[in-house]
């Protein structure tokens, strides 16, 4: 489906009485977190503030000296660099807290976020109130069939991949990475070996998606 398709999509799920939390997934630079930013935009034009709200699950990666100590800085985005149980926990909780309505004097969720200016996760920096319909988390690992990710699809109302020309989706990256330091050779060459293997683990699970998503 197109992004327009894809919005209206999300507007229909957020019109439902309980909450439903939607995974998006894609390699990276697919253009994941921008769909999210879209999509909670929309859902709130439509629906009211505050009716959908963005989780992603960069929140989720091991803090810069976790990774240094465990020898894995080098490779900052593979699976083993996130703390995948503490994500899956995060969807559960999400997932389960609105399957009896949303009474408005439920608890707050407040889940981390990355900050990118720095490079680390931020704990606690994203609140998802009792009334929130739609949560919207995107990430590359939400359809990888490992230990413990492959619980995700039963958390989620449903999954999205989204799609784009490798060209443009590794442009993509080299121009983030060079927005964050990095010279266009070290933007290029982490774009294309270190981004690269993880965009190829993330690729060979498109087919459990519920929808495909070109961005």
């Amino acid at each position: 489906m197109s992004v327009d398709e894809a919005v209206q999509r999300a507007i229909e799920l957020a019109r439902d009485d309980r909450r439903t939390v939607l995974g998006i997934a894609g390699a990276p630079g697919a253009g994941k977190s921008t769909l999210a930013r879209r999509v909670v935009t929309a859902v709130d034009a439509a629906l009211g503030p505050g009716t959908a709200v963005q989780v992603p699950m960069d929140g989720f990666h091991l803090a810069n000296a976790a990774l240094d100590a465990l020898g894995r800085h080098d490779r900052k985005g593979a699976i083993d660099t996130f703390d995948g149980d503490g994500y899956v926990a995060l969807v559960r909780r999400l997932a389960d807290s609105g399957t009896d309505g949303l009474p408005p004097d439920g608890p707050i969720v407040w889940a981390p976020d990355f900050d990118r200016r720095v490079d680390e996760p931020v704990a606690g920096s994203i609140a998802v109130p009792p009334a929130t319909r739609l949560v919207v988390s995107e990430g590359n690992y939400l359809l990888d069939d490992s230990e413990p990710w492959n619980v995700l699809p039963e958390l989620f109302a449903e999954t999205w991949f989204c799609t784009v020309d490798d060209a443009v989706r590794i442009d993509r990256l080299v121009g983030r990475h060079m927005r964050h330091g990095r010279d266009h050779e070290a933007a290029r060459s982490w774009a294309v070996e270190v981004d690269g293997v993880n965009a190829a683990r993330v690729a060979a699970t498109v087919s459990r998606a519920s929808r495909t998503v070109r961005t």
